[in-house]
């Protein structure tokens, strides 16, 4: 079954491109620009990532990220993760990069963007891997922050088409950014937000109804309030499901106990993709593998998740 979900032709909506950063080139990149890691090897790190919630691999993703810091570390970041796109079918990907996770510790704004651009334009003509940036707003950050960002980003707008909102749900719901997503809807950029994987379905409603997102990142909670999964079904709202995050990070204690298959059932576009895919255990096709062997997802179920993921591209390549 892994050789034929390999096979199927698929789109990846929902991927940090930080956090498809493999422990060996982590250590590469460490080694390159002279940077010291508090873990010995790559097996040593590997075995950290043994998370209990979305906070603790927050907290090991932005260690890992220190490593990337020059154009060259960012453009070996993104062709590592396309050439896994290819490996597995991924026809077109629309990754999100999170800017301030960068500039806060002091690499320029355009450093980071021109690495994953190039990267980007090479895997379209060379890898036939169709392709839209998303630049997204770390949430545990005030929203001046936000607006700062950007501002800084506008004179690269052609770089990427859409903004989102990640990092640590709870306590910091879609309401806190309604301002910066106006103004970058008023810019002609498209919108996205993690909601409702940790945060309640409360989150989701306000994404829809506040940020304006033409899909939600992961909504596995919508489950919980049966009038807002009416509105998915009724509107055809994509949800951008990453089962094994989920697992991972505890938002279900086994795949066995995921609704992704449930929803999918009810009507609701969900996708499936991989999130973190270096923290987390595997990329797109590891995913679908997941849901064949721990909810008994059927060729005819993998199908349509991989057409709905191709049908909610918001750029059609």
């Amino acid at each position: 079954m892994y050789d034929w979900l390999n096979a199927l032709p698929k789109a990846e909506l929902h991927l940090h491109l930080e956090g498809s950063l493999e422990p060996e080139l982590l250590f590469a990149l460490a080694e390159r620009n002279k940077i010291a890691l508090p873990w010995a090897d790559v097996e040593t790190l590997r075995k950290a990532y043994a998370f209990h919630n979305l906070q603790e691999f927050l907290d090991l993703y932005y260690q890992g990220a220190a490593v990337l810091r020059s154009e060259q570390d960012f453009y070996d970041l993104t062709w590592a993760y396309l050439q896994r796109c290819k490996a597995q079918n991924v026809i077109h990907t629309e990754p999100f990069f999170d800017p301030q996770t960068h500039t806060e510790r002091g690499i320029p704004f355009e450093v980071a963007l021109n690495g994953i651009a190039t990267a980007l334009q090479d895997g379209r003509q060379q890898l036939g891997i169709s392709s839209g940036l998303i630049l997204s707003f770390l949430r545990h950050l005030p929203e001046e922050q936000a607006q700062k960002t950007f501002e800084q980003a506008l004179p690269y707008r052609d770089a990427f088409f859409a903004v989102g909102l990640d990092s640590s749900e709870l306590g910091h719901p879609p309401s806190k950014f309604q301002r910066v997503f106006d103004r970058a809807r008023s810019e002609g950029f498209l919108t996205v937000a993690h909601a409702g994987e940790e945060g309640p379905p409360d989150y989701i409603w306000q994404a829809l109804d506040l940020l304006k997102v033409s899909r939600i990142d992961h909504g596995v909670r919508a489950s919980e309030d049966p009038r807002l999964m009416q509105r998915l079904i009724d509107e055809q709202i994509p949800l951008t499901v990453c089962p094994l995050s989920n697992t991972k990070l505890c938002v279900f204690a086994d795949m066995k106990q995921h609704n992704i298959l449930a929803m999918l059932e009810q009507g609701v576009k969900v996708t499936v993709n991989s999130d973190d895919p270096a923290y987390f255990g595997g990329y797109v096709t590891e995913n679908f593998a997941a849901l064949h062997e721990g909810l008994g997802m059927t060729a005819e179920q993998a199908k349509r998740l991989a057409q709905n993921s191709l049908d909610a591209r918001l750029i059609k390549g």
